[in-house]
C-alpha cells in the first residue's frame, strides 16, 4: 500500500494564529475536533494531506464569510516562514539582484522542485512565463466543490515570494481551481507593470544544466 501524501506543517500551523485572532481560541479549537484535526507541535514534520486538507475546507465551510481573508493571512504567514528559514540569504539576494524576468524564473524553477511540500498528490507545474501561471492539477486541497475558487492559501504563498524576491507589487489570481470542477487549479503571477512582465524572455525555460540552480531549502 503506498503511503499517504503529505504536506508541509505550516499549511496548517500558520493557520492557528490567524484563526485565534479572527474567531478565538475556543472557536478554533471547536473547528479543528469538527475538522478532526490535532493540534500538531510547532516542531512537527509533514503532515498527511488528507488533515490538511480537511482543515482547510472547515475554514471555507464553517467560517464562510471570513475564510478568504483567513487563508490569504496564512499563505501569507507561511511565505513568511519560507524566506525567514527555509531560502538562504545569498540565494534571496542574488534573485533580487538579477533583472526581474529571470529572478522570476529562478525562483519559479525553486517553487517546482519543492512542490511536494505544498501540492502533496497534486501535479504542480510552471506552464508559462509570459504571462507567468502555474497550475496544481488535482489540488486536494481544493477537492470538495464550491461555485468559486479557493485557494486562497497558495495564491497568498506564491504572491508574497514574488512579491519579496521579484516584483515588490505583484499579485496573484487563481483563474480556475478544482474545487468549481476544473482538471487545475491555475495561479496567474502579475508583476506591477507590463514593462516587468517575462515576456522578453523565450516562452520555453532554459534547459536543465545552463544555469547552476539557486540552493532554496524546502519550504515545509
Amino acid at each position: 500500500m503506498a503511503p499517504a501524501a503529505r504536506i508541509g506543517p505550516n499549511a496548517v500551523l500558520q493557520h492557528l494564529a490567524v484563526l485565534d485572532a479572527e474567531i478565538g481560541v475556543a472557536w478554533r479549537g471547536a473547528l479543528l475536533h469538527l475538522a478532526d484535526v490535532r493540534e500538531p507541535p510547532a516542531t512537527a514534520g509533514m503532515l498527511d494531506e488528507a488533515e490538511v486538507a480537511r482543515l482547510h475546507h472547515a475554514v471555507r465551510l464553517y467560517v464562510p464569510d471570513r475564510a478568504s481573508a483567513i487563508q490569504r493571512a496564512a499563505g501569507l504567514a507561511t511565505a513568511d516562514y519560507i524566506l525567514a528559514n527555509r531560502i538562504p540569504r545569498a540565494a534571496q539576494l542574488l534573485i533580487r539582484a538579477l533583472p526581474a524576468p529571470m529572478g522570476a524564473r529562478v525562483l519559479s524553477a525553486a517553487i517546482a522542485r519543492h512542490a511536494w511540500t505544498f501540492a502533496g498528490s497534486g501535479r504542480f507545474r510552471v506552464r508559462s512565463h509570459a504571462p507567468l501561471w502555474f497550475e496544481i492539477a488535482d489540488n486536494p486541497l481544493a477537492q470538495r466543490a464550491a461555485p468559486h475558487p479557493v485557494c486562497d492559501w497558495h495564491a497568498a504563498v506564491f504572491e508574497r515570494l514574488f512579491a519579496t524576491l521579484v516584483w515588490p507589487a505583484a499579485s496573484v489570481t487563481e483563474t480556475s481551481c478544482c474545487a468549481t470542477g476544473a482538471p487545475y487549479c491555475r495561479f496567474v503571477i502579475t508583476p506591477r507593470s507590463a514593462a516587468d512582465c517575462p515576456a522578453s524572455l523565450p516562452a520555453r525555460a532554459a534547459p536543465q544544466g545552463e544555469r547552476r540552480p539557486v540552493p532554496v531549502h524546502d519550504p515545509a
